[in-house]
């Protein structure tokens, strides 16, 4: 079935908000000042990086750049989620819905691979600190950004033009916040264990490699790092991965646990709580984790606000 045949299914509805009024208020004032905080949060950070010239080094080069990306990549639904919560008709048109997943899905996807070229670049610090300003130069780092983002949406127009080729039911629900893959799937009238595999397919491309990736360079940096013989030495290079390796775990768990896995163990209510979590929560915890966890970063926090402060009152 083609673009052109899908006439009787235009629009589609989202079926997780609540019906009641009152409760969906309560889900707009649950969401929005976590929305807020993410935005901020994730702001700041990318103004401390590019304010600080002590903070313009690759490795807070990548977490401006990862910053920047979560601001992005909640910004494609939540909006949308806010509106929908005090609406009555809560439905998105089918271009609207396979735009919305392009986004989604292509700034995810480049989060994960940034994760990755994060991972290089600590992988280069520990096991190659001498030729560490040589190899991670400034247009290494820009190319590294740049392919992240270019792969992310090449695997994610990739996946949707497949999806949104595919014959799809007369039932128009989708059981779900936003047009994420999983629900929208459920959708297709086709045999769904070919289609399923070539889903899957992507998945791995976009989740499983970067992890490889990831996985790989932390397994030389642990072998780099036991061949320290100062504890000292062994502190400073496990602190510097730390914060990067929690923020890892969050994204790869709920990633690989949503779409790492056949539609028949979708269970509606269980994922749009996990939709919850990587969709608001790990944007907002990743601020957080890389704040709490580096002086540097605290540090430059609190100077950029003071500086602004003291202009706004001068």
């Amino acid at each position: 079935m083609t673009w052109q045949n899908h006439s009787v299914l235009m629009e589609l509805v989202f079926l997780a908000y609540p019906s009641h009024p009152e409760l969906r208020i309560l889900v707009f004032l649950g969401i929005s000042p976590v929305y807020a905080l993410v935005i901020t949060g994730n702001v700041l950070i990318v103004l401390a990086i590019q304010k600080e010239a002590r903070l313009q080094t690759p490795m807070y080069y990548f977490l401006g750049s990862l910053s920047g990306v979560e601001v992005c990549y909640t910004a494609v639904v939540v909006p949308h989620m806010l509106v929908n919560s005090l609406k009555t008709q809560k439905t998105i048109t089918f271009l609207g819905c396979a735009t919305q997943m392009v986004f989604f899905i292509g700034l995810g996807s480049a989060d994960c691979f940034l994760l990755a070229a994060m991972a290089y670049d600590r992988y280069v610090a520990i096991c190659y600190p001498l030729q560490y300003p040589l190899i991670m130069s400034l247009t290494l780092c820009v190319r590294l950004v740049v392919t992240s983002v270019v792969v992310g949406f090449f695997l994610s127009v990739q996946l949707v033009a497949f999806i949104f080729s595919l014959p799809f039911c007369q039932a128009r629900g989708i059981e779900h916040f936003f047009c994420d893959v999983p629900p929208v799937m459920r959708l297709v009238c086709a045999n769904s264990h070919f289609h399923e595999h070539s889903v899957l397919v992507a998945a791995t491309l976009a989740i499983a490699v970067p992890f490889f990736l990831i996985a790989a360079s932390y397994a030389f940096i642990v072998s780099a790092v036991l061949r320290i013989h100062s504890a000292a030495g062994h502190s400073q290079a496990f602190s510097t991965c730390s914060s990067h390796f929690t923020v890892v775990l969050l994204q790869y768990g709920c990633c690989a646990f949503m779409y790492l896995r056949p539609s028949s163990s979708y269970y509606p209510k269980k994922d749009q709580l996990l939709s919850l979590i990587y969709t608001l929560g790990t944007p907002l915890l990743n601020p957080l984790i890389y704040t709490l966890r580096n002086n540097e970063v605290k540090g430059a926090l609190g100077r950029v606000l003071t500086r602004n402060y003291l202009s706004k009152n001068s």
